[in-house]
């Protein structure tokens, strides 16, 4: 049995890290793991311009505790009115990494999102065009849609027409739930990939549902049935380079998800890494693993691989029921169980 896994330093490729206090108490849980991360611009006001994108890395950069070594990778939050000179000049010299594809109204803090993707069309044909890559958010929202049924949808709708009618675009599909996005991902080419957070390798929609209403396994695409969560570990586990690691981490207050209307949002940053492995031993796939959390990504974006390197020790922890966040607890994914790896 293998009990130490030192694998190169990876990355997230999809992570919330909020802004003010909350950033300042989050992240850390992502900078002592990760290398870089993407970072989701749904604030409130949204990151929609290069401006805007420089000022939230610098207040990252900020709050990142000392001794630390890591990179905020921004993106844009994409608007009917993403002005696309602004948005290649914030690629070209750096500023953004990606632009980010709300369909309006799809999850936290996509008010000001996209209401129709022929709106942005000619900012996806200058994306095309320079080779920067779109993060997608596949959920359609229309309200006669079943919630379960709207990544489907949006694929047949929205995704499968965008690459096929742009080529060239190079697209993430961020945070799949289905056995419907991993087919699509599988036949799509080289140009689409897919980032897999560690709860939907873990739960399907019974954690939410049975014995009662479970806020903190809420999320924004919600688990679906077992017989997705299963495709996404084979997914995940085959050695695809299609497939890289994305936490989708979103920190909520404790009282903001257990409300009347919770947040959607899981905050697994503490232990994403200790999670995912334990995923990959279960499926016998821990050799995959390294390639899953730090190469797949960075080769998908065009960014070169990381240098250093995080060791994994079998050790049995317990996951605290809270997080302290600058002085308001967050519940984290796990909380009460024990995992089975520990970061060194």
């Amino acid at each position: 049995m293998m009990d130490e896994l030192t694998i190169r330093r990876p990355d997230d490729w999809h992570v919330h890290l909020r802004d003010g206090a909350m950033l300042r108490g989050v992240v850390g849980y992502t900078a002592r793991q990760f290398a870089r991360a993407i970072v989701m611009p749904n604030l409130a006001p949204p990151v929609t311009t290069a401006a805007l994108g420089r000022a939230y890395r610098d207040r990252i950069l900020a709050a990142v505790p000392d001794g630390l070594d890591f990179t905020p990778l921004m993106t844009c939050y994409l608007t009917d009115d993403t002005d696309p000179d602004d948005l290649a000049a914030g690629f070209a010299d750096g500023t953004f990494t990606a632009a980010k594809l709300y369909p309006a109204n799809a999850t936290t803090n996509s008010a000001h999102g996209v209401t129709d993707i022929a709106n942005i069309e000619a900012v996806l044909e200058r994306m095309a065009e320079i080779g920067m890559p779109l993060c997608v958010h596949g959920e359609v929202t229309e309200a006669d849609i079943d919630v379960f049924d709207r990544e489907a949808v949006f694929i047949d709708r929205i995704l499968d027409p965008l690459v096929r009618r742009l080529p060239a675009l190079r697209v993430i599909f961020e945070h799949i739930t289905t056995q419907d996005a991993v087919g699509f991902v599988d036949g799509a080419g080289d140009r689409v990939a897919a980032t897999i957070t560690p709860q939907h390798l873990h739960i399907n929609r019974n954690a939410m549902l049975v014995g009662g209403m479970r806020p903190h396994n809420y999320c924004l695409p919600v688990a679906k049935r077992e017989t997705h969560r299963l495709a996404l570990r084979k997914a995940a586990t085959s050695g695809s380079a299609s497939y890289f690691l994305g936490t989708d981490s979103a920190p909520h207050a404790q009282d903001a998800k257990e409300s009347a209307c919770g947040c959607a949002g899981i905050f697994n940053a503490p232990f994403a890494l200790e999670s995912y492995l334990a995923v990959f031993e279960e499926e016998g796939a821990i050799d995959r693993f390294e390639a899953f959390a730090s190469e797949n990504g960075p080769r998908f974006y065009g960014l070169p691989l990381n240098e250093g390197t995080v060791t994994l020790r079998r050790e049995e922890h317990d996951v605290l029921a809270a997080f302290d966040a600058e002085g308001t607890p967050v519940v984290p994914f796990h909380a009460g169980d024990t995992l089975r790896w520990k970061l060194a």
